[in-house]
């Protein structure tokens, strides 16, 4: 990733901290929940680590295709998921986008110039236009409604969910992890 330091830095703490959260979803008592944090867990670690600043760490060349395999393989599993249910395509979407840009970093020589590699390509395009509109959509599902806030919501409310379980987390780390995939497409 090509920016500045400091934001590097704080997607890199961001993007961590997200999957070490996702991490806890896993032991959630819900197989559907637990199957799909540990598909975030490996999209938050793997951003975390595309966004290590160059300056601080220039990956090896051979390290992007071992990159796009990996979320290769994730992306047929989101595939072969979405037979369920569509909202496992956002996933596969997610994890196209991360072979995309492990294809990107591989095709720049070096691997640290990457500044203005994809920027104008249309996929880029297509993908940012989809990650604003995800970030968007998710954060308005952030903002509580009326009806969550009434009595009968505070006497189920989060004391009795477990950390790992609680969906509006969840739904923060997403929010989370598409901010994080909107920066690092903008910088590519």
């Amino acid at each position: 990733m090509h920016g500045p330091v400091s934001a590097s830095w704080l997607l890199v703490a961001l993007c961590a901290a997200t999957g070490a959260y996702c991490l806890l979803r896993m032991r959630s008592e819900v197989e559907e929940q637990r199957r799909a944090a540990g598909g975030e867990a490996l999209m938050g670690f793997g951003m975390a680590a595309m966004a290590v600043p160059a300056a601080v760490f220039s990956a090896p060349r051979w390290v992007w295709p071992v990159y796009a395999a990996v979320f290769g393989v994730a992306a047929l599993r989101a595939l072969w998921a979405a037979r369920t249910g569509p909202h496992h395509l956002h996933h596969l979407v997610g994890t196209s986008a991360m072979v995309y840009m492990s294809l990107a970093m591989a095709s720049v020589s070096g691997a640290h110039h990457v500044h203005g590699a994809a920027g104008a390509a249309p996929v880029t395009g297509v993908l940012l236009l989809y990650f604003a509109g995800y970030v968007l959509l998710a954060g308005a599902r952030l903002v509580p409604t009326a009806s969550a806030t009434g009595p009968v919501a505070a006497a189920t409310g989060p004391a009795a969910v477990r950390w790992g379980d609680r969906p509006e987390l969840a739904r923060a780390c997403r929010l989370s992890m598409g901010i994080a995939m909107v920066a690092m497409l903008l910088t590519m």
